[in-house]
């Protein structure tokens, strides 16, 4: 016993002493701009990373800020006010057919590879497809939001036509929304999936109807750079998305470390019950977003942050055909680049894996 703890020892003493060293160095300010406020499922890894030192291990300072949705997060990464945003695709896609120049920025890192929107409606509801809904009233946060345009599309997939026989409706996020469908104000809510999870634990019974099949692999949010960001700090892309993914690995090896991390961030997000169901619910919330995020339905582990690239040409076809985009004729490579991939797992995992477990 006094070994084992003799080389944790060691090995942590190793490690912080990498990171002292490149903390001698000037560390590169990193802003990393987010659509809505982060909760416990996604938020984590940040407070995982800030915690145990891994972005300073990679000589960053990373400052997190938060925007009212991709329409105003974008144009801070395309003027260089931010240094990375993490939005949807689908406004970036959107401007390579505003007759204008596109917008000059790339995604690097697929944080969300598979599909993570979804409409819910509750258990007793007789709506069990999409074609259900015709007629209906479905929730969303608000109008603007990004998600919005593969929504619709895969509604018209399944033969409907929002607007017409289908009516999305503003009623904002998490319990407004959750008490909007309880009270029968709206059919069905138009969230992601971690949000179905939260209401889940607040005793709902719900049904989850996925989109159609050809967008389950759409990737969502995704770390976006500027194009000179690329041409001119290609190892700060580096840096950032290898201590992300090992901020996601450290999670998804402790869970408790990376909740109880969160909360001694945001400590307005933390529960009565911090320590029995509260805890346990949030450690389940953030291991069923990181198992959708790190592995395929199949179980097989996807590599961190890579773009499916026949995926994404196959979605913006389905997309131009259910009138979302006016042709599917868009640089696919250009937005979204894995140029970077085999950098972000690149780390001494069995290291990590013995600092995380040691992790309070």
């Amino acid at each position: 016993m006094r070994l084992k703890w003799l080389l944790l020892s060691l090995l942590i003493t190793g490690i912080y002493q990498a990171q002292a060293q490149a903390q001698a160095q000037a560390q590169d300010d990193v802003t990393v701009a987010l659509a809505i406020p982060p909760a416990v499922h996604d938020g984590a890894p940040y407070a995982a990373a800030q915690e145990l030192g891994l972005f300073k291990a990679q000589n960053l300072s990373v400052k997190v800020i938060v925007f009212q949705g991709a329409g105003a997060l974008l144009p801070q990464v395309a003027s260089k006010r931010v240094t990375f945003g993490y939005p949807v695709a689908e406004p970036v896609i959107s401007s390579y057919f505003s007759g204008k120049d596109p917008l000059p920025l790339r995604y690097f890192y697929n944080g969300t590879p598979a599909q993570t929107m979804e409409y819910t409606v509750l258990a007793d509801s007789p709506i069990k497809t999409l074609a259900d809904l015709k007629d209906k009233k479905i929730g969303v946060g608000a109008l603007t939001w990004g998600t919005i345009p593969n929504s619709r599309a895969a509604l018209r997939v399944a033969g409907l036509e929002p607007g017409k026989n289908v009516e999305f409706v503003a009623v904002g996020v998490l319990g407004s929304g959750f008490q909007a469908l309880r009270s029968k104000q709206v059919d069905a809510l138009n969230y992601n999936s971690s949000w179905g999870d939260i209401f889940e634990i607040t005793g709902a019974k719900i049904r989850r109807i996925p989109y159609p099949d050809v967008f389950q692999e759409t990737p969502g949010n995704g770390f976006i750079a500027h194009e000179d960001t690329f041409k001119e700090h290609p190892d700060l892309i580096r840096r950032f998305g290898r201590a992300y993914t090992e901020a996601q690995y450290v999670c998804e090896v402790n869970p408790e470390f990376c909740v109880k991390a969160f909360w001694r961030q945001y400590p307005e997000s933390k529960p009565a019950d911090a320590n029995g169901k509260g805890l346990e619910d949030a450690k389940t919330l953030l291991t069923r977003r990181l198992q959708r995020t790190l592995y395929r339905e199949d179980g097989s582990r996807r590599h961190p942050g890579e773009y499916d690239l026949p995926v994404i040409r196959a979605s913006i076809t389905a997309m131009a055909k259910a009138g979302e985009f006016p042709s599917a004729d868009v640089p696919v490579e250009r937005i979204f680049s894995n140029a970077f991939v085999s950098d972000f797992d690149n780390f001494d995992k069995n290291a990590l894996k013995t600092l995380a477990e040691a992790a309070k």
